[in-house]
């Protein structure tokens, strides 16, 4: 299971001097019931760290780098979320490479920290699993905001 090992983040009332983090959730909007539980997820952990919360949605998930991009330099943290199931065509590695990749480069390049929501599935199953969903073993949209704040937390104290 790809959670064995996870830390466990605290991320309670992450706010400095009563200043909440401003966190921009970027959601995809291909397979409605995986990212439903994805943005379940993410809203629970965003309100459990007291944060500050727009929301935008873009097509797929090959559209959260650009969004990404855009939104950091407005906000404290960035969360991204998407799913994209293995077909029988090489267009999966496109997608997952160009999201792992232009994600990455939007944090390094902004110091702004992205919480990787993108699920790289198999299956839609597999999706389903870890979209913190009744019955799903993991909870992937909360991981991503956890981190992302988590992160951001972490490095506002540096900015002083």
């Amino acid at each position: 299971m790809s959670g064995h090992g996870a830390p466990t983040i605290d991320i309670s009332g992450l706010t400095e001097e009563g200043v909440p983090l401003r966190l921009a959730i970027i959601a995809a909007s291909w397979h409605t019931q995986i990212m439903d539980g994805l943005l379940d997820g993410a809203r629970r952990a965003a309100a459990e760290a007291g944060a500050e919360v727009t929301e935008v949605r873009v097509p797929g998930s090959f559209e959260l780098p650009v969004a990404a991009a855009r939104l950091a330099p407005h906000f404290d943290a960035v969360a991204a979320l998407g799913v994209v199931i293995r077909g029988g065509t090489p267009h999966f590695e496109y997608v997952c490479q160009a999201a792992t990749s232009g994600l990455t480069d939007v944090s390094v390049s902004t110091g702004v920290p992205v919480g990787f929501g993108v699920l790289t599935c198999d299956t839609e199953q597999q999706g389903l699993d870890r979209a913190g969903l009744p019955g799903s073993s993991e909870d992937k949209g909360h991981e991503a905001v956890s981190a992302a704040l988590a992160t951001a937390a972490v490095l506002r104290s540096w900015t002083r």
